[in-house]
């Protein structure tokens, strides 16, 4: 007891009880703090998974035509067979690969859009009443989303480019409709038709209808932020991220509006409305007089 307290008594006595506790603060903070050290090496790992899948995926699929480095090909007239897709962007390949354009079996003026490849088609029916099926759909669809995902990372880790936009960004809900109204009409009807019915193009091309429900809000905003083939590009400068919204919010509303007389005959307007008009409405009426005149009158009986 005596050697403590002249143990204390001593000038750096205080300094040792000093350090001894924060040594001692030190290992239980350590022991009870989260490992990030841990989660961020397996998030790295994750990602670096991520992105050789996606690697893989794009030899599989898109090497062929785009070339192992995605520098793209020429035919040997030097004309080219596939653009490099350094620096188009995750946004490209979401909207060329998740509306089934690509891999494109027979390239040609336009590439249409069709169901994906099951590796990357997302739009997988997961409704079935069987417990089995219902899992088993669900399991692919979400693969095939991570598919998609990871070759969109592959790419865009080439060169950079658009990002694929968030959904808070392509949510039609919260869009001015009227906005985007005026602005579709003013940098798009001319080719998509003022309803988004679309039309042709010269060359082959053509504008793709909007009005399918498969067409989803997130390609509506990939299409303008990237412009697609024989579309313009319409970057955050021409039209800024709440103008996206508002056409999104406009042609959705538009193609969800029912159509009170029958057919909506495209929504072309007066032109359809009236073209049906002559050749049905006027034409039957021409078939009726032929048929009445065209009767023989009979003979009156003699009285």
């Amino acid at each position: 007891m005596k050697r403590i307290t002249a143990w204390r008594r001593r000038p750096w006595a205080g300094y040792a009880v000093v350090l001894a506790a924060l040594a001692a603060i030190g290992a239980i903070y350590a022991g009870f703090s989260p490992r990030t050290d841990r989660a961020e090496a397996q998030t790295t790992a994750q990602a670096a998974q991520d992105l050789k899948n996606g690697q893989q995926l794009f030899n599989k699929n898109c090497a062929s035509c785009h070339g192992l480095n995605a520098e793209g090909t020429k035919d040997a007239k030097g004309n080219p067979i596939a653009p490099s897709l350094i620096g188009v962007g995750a946004a490209s390949v979401d909207f060329q690969v998740g509306s089934g354009r690509m891999p494109a079996a027979n390239p040609g003026a336009q590439m249409p859009r069709k169901t994906p490849i099951p590796e990357f088609n997302t739009s997988i029916k997961t409704d079935y009443e069987e417990k089995d099926k219902r899992e088993a759909a669900e399991r692919q669809k979400a693969q095939a989303e991570k598919n998609l995902s990871d070759l969109s990372a592959y790419v865009a880790s080439l060169g950079g480019g658009p990002e694929v936009p968030p959904a808070s960004a392509v949510d039609p809900k919260t869009g001015n409709v009227a906005l985007g109204g005026k602005l579709f009409r003013t940098n798009c009807a001319q080719c998509h038709n003022f309803t988004g019915q679309g039309g042709a193009l010269t060359g082959g091309k053509y504008a793709p209808s909007l009005s399918n429900p498969d067409v989803t809000p997130t390609q509506m905003y990939e299409a303008m932020l990237t412009g697609p083939q024989a579309m313009p590009v319409f970057n955050d400068t021409t039209l800024t991220p709440k103008d996206k919204q508002a056409i999104i919010a406009y042609l959705v509303q538009t193609r969800e509006e029912p159509n009170p007389g029958g057919n909506g005959l495209g929504r072309i307007g007066p032109v359809t409305e009236g073209l049906a008009g002559w050749l049905v409405g006027i034409g039957l009426l021409v078939l009726a007089a032929m048929w009445i005149t065209a009767k023989k009158p009979k003979k009156l009986k003699k009285s």
